[in-house]
């Protein structure tokens, strides 16, 4: 099918015009829209899916016209095995995004739903951009539907929440933008003098740009993905959008947003920068150390069942930020499979949360106790969930720390194990805040008497659940239906940041200034 991209990221958005135009009043007519035409992008995902070849290291389905031309900028659209996994997980996630707000949003319906699929038409496009400038659209086309979506459809504080989420997301994308610009003026000498935002183009040539100056390049682009990821200490923003979030936007949130700034890593930070990135990740890996460990202490204090699920999103996704920055194939496969578990666990999670509030009203874990007596159904998913955040093996949250651990525990670039020593403590924490959590709110005797006529899930509830499930077991026991369409892509990422080395070695030798690449290394 040609340009199979460009319809799945405007096709979903035109078929979800019309909603503009029902009758406010008819809901079930509304909701049911917006359920089909979020599944037509995710047909088309898993259509790409079985289609992609995974033994090409190279980026496929290629569209790339003439957009800006002045600026030498191009509408430029292909993927890889990693991008390719992220739209599948975005598309898979947004229908049942709509299953799990099906009660909960009840005013403004036709402005929540389009801006549902607006958003799912943007993380689209996010994934599959190949030029700098379009990326850039894409990013920011994101802040909009999310700044309402938290804004209208929030809790009481939504207001700060979203306030907050916009102040940090604009500040990541202004140095996003400020580094595309310099980029591509600094590049200019390398590139038969003009500029050019053209990501396959600037990857050939980036290495030639001087230490001093990519050090200053990959600090901009790296805080705009690490505030977005968020790491610490940039997460403060997220517990609070979380919280205040409604239950599709903490879902959408958890699984895919976040995996923005994980992906931005992976496509720009290592391409463009393999100099920068090798000097400076001692410093990250720091800060993914501290994230991991902290995000996990902190989830065990939590009296709120929201918060505690958002921060140990922080500890989960410096897990994948440490696995980035290994640099091992092992890590780096890691880290992308990671990225799918943590949607699909985490958004489950608040997917699980989303019920409780619906039924309580409250996120208290004190307000709950004994619920596996009266939701049997519920807890056995609640059982599954948990356990696959924790990381037990035979689920899809083992396969991927594991790989990071190993991959981060004999990686060069990281220079020592200790990183990967320090982190597995977060595996026994996650343990102990998320059984802990569990016992909290089903176990137990009844103490609360709203709790005892409290329903267990219904048909729709258990059928949102049930492609999650899949997942999480199917990941867990046979991975390689995934990871095999990432190893060449991720392949090709390494050679190619080695690659760039020796070339940074041989004009090091040329220049006559007597340095190895070792130098640059330290």
């Amino acid at each position: 099918m040609q340009n199979i991209l460009s319809i799945l990221i405007f096709l979903p958005f035109i078929l979800s015009l019309p909603i503009i135009f029902f009758k406010k009043d008819n809901e079930k007519l509304i909701k049911n829209y917006a359920f089909l035409v979020s599944l037509i992008p995710f047909a088309l995902s898993v259509y790409l899916f079985f289609i992609f070849n995974p033994g090409k290291g190279e980026y496929q389905f290629v569209e790339k016209f003439e957009w800006i031309k002045i600026i030498k900028t191009n509408y430029f659209l292909g993927v890889d095995g990693i991008s390719l996994l992220l739209i599948l997980m975005s598309t898979f996630m947004f229908p049942l995004s709509i299953l799990a707000s099906w009660t909960s949003i009840t005013k403004n319906l036709k402005a929540f739903y389009f801006l549902i699929i607006l958003l799912d038409a943007g993380l689209i496009g996010v994934f599959a951009s190949l030029d700098l400038i379009l990326f850039y659209i894409f990013w920011e086309i994101i802040l909009i539907p999310m700044y309402f979506i938290i804004g209208i459809w929030g809790s009481e504080d939504r207001i700060y929440a979203t306030v907050k989420f916009f102040l940090y997301t604009m500040f990541g994308s202004l140095l996003m933008l400020i580094g595309i610009i310099w980029l591509g003026f600094i590049c200019i000498p390398f590139t038969g003098g003009e500029f050019t935002t053209d990501l396959t183009q600037l990857t050939s040539v980036a290495y030639r740009i001087p230490l001093d100056k990519q050090i200053y390049l990959f600090v901009l682009f790296t805080l705009s993905f690490l505030i977005k990821v968020p790491l610490f200490p940039f997460h403060t923003w997220l517990p609070d959008a979380h919280v205040q979030a409604p239950t599709a936007g903490s879902v959408i949130l958890a699984a895919v947003l976040l995996k923005m700034g994980t992906y931005g890593l992976i496509r720009f930070s290592i391409a463009l920068f393999p100099a920068a990135f090798v000097k400076l990740t001692p410093y990250i890996a720091v800060l993914a150390v501290i994230g991991i460990v902290y995000g996990a202490l902190v989830s065990i204090v939590q009296k709120d069942i929201k918060k505690l699920v958002a921060y140990s999103s922080v500890s989960h996704l410096g897990f994948i930020v440490l696995g980035t920055f290994a640099i091992t194939d092992v890590a780096m496969q890691g880290s992308v499979i990671q990225m799918i578990n943590h949607g699909l666990s985490t958004g489950a999670l608040f997917m699980i949360v989303g019920i409780l509030y619906d039924r309580r009203h409250t996120k208290a874990i004190a307000e709950f106790g004994g619920l596996m007596k009266v939701m049997p159904v519920f807890s056995v998913i609640y059982t599954i969930v948990v356990f696959s955040s924790i990381g037990l093996p035979g689920l899809n949250g083992f396969v991927g720390e594991f790989l990071i651990l190993l991959g981060s525990f004999y990686s060069s670039n990281l220079g020592t194990n200790l990183y990967s020593i320090i982190s597995t403590t977060a595996v026994i924490l996650a343990a102990v805040y998320l059984l802990w959590m569990f016992q909290r709110v089903m176990l137990g005797p009844i103490d609360k008497e709203a709790n005892k006529s409290l329903k267990d899930l219904n048909a729709r509830e258990f059928l949102s659940f049930v492609p999650i499930l899949v997942f999480i077991v199917w990941i867990g026991i046979y991975p390689n239906t995934f990871l095999s369409k990432t190893e060449s892509s991720v392949k090709k990422i390494i050679e190619n940041f080695h690659e760039n080395q020796k070339k940074l070695g041989n004009i090091k030798l040329e220049n006559n200034t007597g340095d190895k690449l070792s130098d640059i290394n330290k």
